[in-house]
């Protein structure tokens, strides 16, 4: 068996070396139009930021340890032009000499990834000091420009995890840094919940973020930019952090089928429609474990697991791709932000509107153990099952554990119903003895039973913001909390005491507070016969 692989950045290794340990008779030719495979991504910011010093770490395998550990035949700068699958070959240009040829297979795996889109910016061609950053040869030329120019300000379109995580790094190397975003808030697809808190962090830090906002000319190549308001705003820095796209022309072009954003579309057993051709990795779409709709597979820890499934299947195996539940974590300076499955915002975009949220913020640990923080935790489950649809947290410990935790559970088809009864380790330093995702289970369950209601504050009625009553319960000395003003103050501990101050007339809120205190005072109240609902922020 002779397999081709088009792509050696992830999923293509993966795959490769996988059916090699598995198959010591196939022959295996990786073909990658850059000038390095293996690449670590996702390690790329931390390396420019000075964080990961050595260039060679980023570089996980190199075709000379690729041939000599594992016979696998690696050919760096030679990109494939042209699939043939009547013929099964491809036509391959060797970049560094001009030379072409053809190449036959009796399996093609497609591994060609995503690459940075360019938005549409009048003048943006001409920039000399615009970058992107994708292949560790980008990291090259970000890094010889720091060394070379000394820019003071850089600007970063996209407040997504990389344009926030490439700010990061451009902090670190002592450069001011400007964010513009074109939606309202930072960190999509987070939910407002977590991207407040993530706007807080880029502040502290020193970013200085613009929402709202579009460049609509760059002049002066790549040092003036004209903002969609008329703000003239200067740089000597551009970083384009607004996206990918997947690299599926030549797939396209051979008459594979793709999605209408252009991915390349497989079936459970990583299979496109053409016999004998595979695909791998952030260039396919495959199905969402949770919903069953079509979706992107853009991790590339998804490709390396994609890859050595399909090895396996390619190897006789009667393994199936179950599908892609998308789980992530970003380094956001000081925090830490993570997500599993989808956000209220992409669940909005599919039409999906059957669902309820939990936002809770408990103590990554003991409360009493020194340095106990706060993870702010936010779960989606689907109104009257209880099957869970997504989590969001961001915090400075502990975060990626949890959402660890919530991705086993939807792998394994628990529901909300299910989190209380999870069996968290428990000591001290660690977690509490009920976990956050213990706790999460609690609440969901208290909503699905109608034991609590709870609302957002802005989907609160005009009526009600003139006419309800909203209870403050923060005792003596405590700041005030949430973006709701409230109209009476009864410190939980007096709140028995004080029944009777709260209005019989009025719909009845509990203004936003972190921890258990507005749900114990729910109680209460619902204990007086007073149903009042608890305001999530």
């Amino acid at each position: 068996m002779k397999v081709l692989v088009i792509g050696g950045i992830a999923g293509g290794p993966s795959f490769a070396t996988r059916l090699r340990r598995i198959n010591e008779n196939a022959e295996i030719i990786i073909l990658e139009r850059g000038a390095a495979i293996s690449v670590a991504s996702c390690a790329l910011p931390y390396y420019l930021g000075g964080l990961i010093k050595d260039r060679s770490a980023v570089i996980e395998r190199t075709p000379e340890i690729l041939k000599q550990k594992n016979n696998i035949d690696v050919r760096l700068f030679n990109e494939v032009t042209k699939i043939n699958s009547a013929d099964k070959n491809v036509d391959v240009k060797n970049l560094q000499t001009g030379e072409t040829y053809r190449e036959s297979y009796d399996k093609l795996i497609i591994a060609t990834g995503a690459s940075p889109t360019f938005p549409e910016i009048k003048g943006i061609h001409d920039a000399d000091n615009a970058f992107v950053l994708r292949a560790v040869t980008d990291a090259d030329k970000i890094k010889a420009f720091i060394d070379e120019k000394h820019p003071q300000h850089a600007t970063v379109l996209g407040a997504g995890s990389i344009g926030i995580e490439v700010s990061e790094a451009l902090v670190d190397n002592n450069i001011d840094v400007t964010i513009v975003e074109q939606s309202g808030h930072v960190a999509s697809p987070f939910d407002p919940e977590i991207t407040d808190i993530v706007a807080e962090e880029l502040h502290k830090q020193g970013v200085h973020v613009i929402l709202n906002e579009t460049v609509d000319e760059i002049r002066d190549n790549g040092h003036t930019l004209v903002l969609a308001d008329g703000t003239i705003h200067e740089t000597d820095m551009l970083f384009l952090g607004t996206g990918v796209q997947p690299n599926s022309e030549i797939a396209g072009a051979a008459g594979i089928n793709l999605s209408d954003d252009g991915h390349v579309i497989v079936d459970h057993h990583l299979q496109t429609n053409l016999p004998d051709i595979y695909a791998i990795g952030d260039v396919i779409e495959t199905t969402s474990l949770i919903t069953g709709k079509p979706i992107p597979s853009l991790l590339s820890s998804a490709a390396n697991r994609q890859g050595h499934l399909l090895a396996d299947i390619l190897n006789g195996s009667s393994l199936e791709y179950k599908g892609f539940i998308s789980a992530g974590v970003s380094k956001f300076f000081d925090l830490t932000a993570s997500f599993v499955g989808f956000t209220e915002q992409t669940l909005q975009q599919l039409g999906i509107t059957n669902y309820k949220t939990v936002f809770i913020t408990p103590f990554d640990r003991a409360y009493f153990y020194p340095n106990a923080d706060r993870v702010n935790f936010k779960l989606i489950y689907e109104d009257k099952t209880g099957k869970i649809l997504g989590g969001q947290a961001v915090g400075r410990n502990g975060i990626n554990k949890r959402i660890a935790e919530l991705s086993v559970a939807i792998t394994g088809n628990l529901t909300a119903f299910d989190l209380p009864s999870l069996e968290i380790p428990y000591s001290p330093p660690y977690s509490s003895t009920r976990d956050v995702l213990n706790i999460a289970g609690y609440v969901a369950i208290n909503q699905l039973t109608n034991t609590t209601a709870t609302i957002k504050a802005e989907a609160i009625s005009p009526d009600d913001l003139a006419h309800a009553a909203f209870l403050d319960i923060r005792e003596a000395g405590k700041p005030v909390a949430g973006s709701i003003t409230p109209t009476l103050n009864i410190p939980l501990s007096e709140l028995r005491d004080r029944i009777d101050e709260i209005p019989k007339d009025k719909k009845v809120y509990i203004t936003f507070r972190k921890g258990l205190g507005p749900y114990n005072a729910s109680r209460v109240l619902a204990g007086k016969g007073i149903n009042a609902i608890m305001i999530e922020e």
